[in-house]
């Protein structure tokens, strides 16, 4: 791996971000449950309570905790940026969103005022305090690189679709959905799709795939200007659904050609290697190309349909291109945080970051996320897929929980042990 231009030194206590990689497979196994128990039908329609809690689950505990995991480690390392007391603001964000998502959760489900109140406070609270860090955190940074940058929009977007978010969850809690209330719910999947997940992928891929993979650098135009076209497109798609709507498609179009795009270059990147050594996470990012790639197809072929395949959609984007990257990377940045952290403590006789995940197991998990991928489309014209589909995703699931938890208790076992050299003096705080 290519460590240039990295600030290892200014590395959070190992904690901040494990605690949320930890929890985000469980909340995909409920997700998975969730669906095994629901109607095929009624998931096909993206505003019922089953698929807006299913939706959250994924979005929410999956998504949400890797991203916010994943930032709390990145940006020290990559911008120097050093979020204020972060062990205090991601074990309270942490907290918060665990018992948010639930409460919005049981809310919905049982139609209970006080518990979507609790819900909104708990995420809206859970999600602004360590954004609002992270931002204040990238305030400070003396040199904007790509990657950065692409974190910056990110969290900008990720802030605004927070707080659509808690008034969604008011017009539920006050039997309050009005016309407004399905134009903002459309902008807030939309954004947090495209504008925070979307944008976040694109500008840590700058980094990550020449760190990582040894792959090509990215051409200074998909540097300089990709999040800025594909930000600009999201807010003039915002105006134009609002207020004319009919021509929202051109907006549309232009989103899904910039990220089309990036799918046709990782492709391309991934083909041009140094050292085309294959993994399991190789197989992530080749398939969240391949997904990427059909779901913005479909999500323009759904303007001609009024939104039939809007789930499916979801589905191609969500869980083909944005969780597909995500899992990925976590199989090198959970053995990553473990090795260096040991590492930086003077632990030396330790096993190599290939070593602390089981390959067989990593690659029965991405067969097992795939085809339930696959079913879950295919359940839309046979429902009886949803269940072999729901059980091939909760398993998945549990043995990614496995996979993440297997470096960790590598971690707890050798810091019983006394290390190959005293490295107190050295210790980050």
């Amino acid at each position: 791996m290519d460590f240039n231009g990295l600030s290892i030194d200014q590395a959070p206590p190992i904690l901040a971000p494990l605690r949320f990689f930890i929890t985000a497979p469980i909340f995909g196994i409920l997700a998975g449950v969730l669906l095994l128990f629901s109607d095929s039908a009624t998931l096909m329609s993206r505003y019922s309570i089953d698929a807006i809690v299913v939706a959250h689950l994924i979005t929410i505990g999956v998504f949400g905790s890797i991203m916010l995991g994943a930032l709390t480690q990145m940006l020290p390392v990559l911008a120097s940026a050093n979020i204020p007391k972060v062990k205090t603001v991601a074990t309270f964000s942490h907290a918060a969103l665990l018992l948010g998502l639930f409460s919005m959760a049981f809310g919905l489900e049982m139609s209970n005022t006080l518990l979507l109140w609790l819900a909104s406070l708990l995420l809206g609270s859970g999600f602004l305090v360590i954004i609002g860090s992270m931002l204040y955190a990238i305030k400070g940074v003396q040199h904007f690189t790509a990657s950065i940058k692409g974190m910056l929009v990110s969290l900008i977007f990720a802030f605004m679709i927070v707080l659509m978010g808690v008034y969604l969850l008011y017009g539920y809690g006050e039997n309050d959905v009005t016309e407004l209330h399905y134009i903002v719910a459309n902008i807030h999947s939309v954004w947090a799709v495209f504008g925070f997940a979307g944008i976040l992928i694109i500008g840590v891929a700058f980094q990550v795939l020449p760190m990582f993979y040894v792959a090509p650098r990215f051409k200074q135009f998909c540097k300089r200007r990709v999040v800025l076209l594909i930000s600009t497109g999201l807010l003039i798609w915002m105006v134009l659904s609002i207020f004319a709507e009919e021509y929202a498609l051109y907006a549309k179009l232009w989103i899904a050609t910039f990220f089309w795009a990036f799918a046709t270059t990782v492709w391309i990147k991934f083909n041009k290697r140094k050292r085309p050594v294959s993994d399991v996470t190789v197989w992530y990012w080749r398939a969240a190309s391949l997904f990427l790639t059909l779901g913005s197809f479909l999500w323009i072929y759904d303007e001609f349909f009024k939104h039939e395949y809007i789930v499916m959609v979801g589905i191609l984007i969500g869980g083909g291109f944005i969780l597909s990257i995500m899992l990925g990377m976590l199989y090198k940045i959970v053995p990553f945080l473990v090795w260096f952290h040991l590492n930086a403590l003077g632990y030396m006789t330790i096993p190599t970051m290939n070593e602390m995940i089981n390959k067989n197991l990593s690659r029965l998990q991405f067969v097992l996320f795939i085809l339930s991928l696959v079913g879950f489309v295919f359940s839309f014209y046979m429902p009886g897929f949803l269940m072999p589909s729901s059980l091939s995703f909760i398993v998945s699931m549990a043995i990614l929980e496995y996979n993440i938890l297997a470096p960790v208790w590598i971690y707890r076992a050798t810091r019983k042990k006394k290390p190959d050299f005293d490295m107190s003096a050295f210790s980050m705080t």
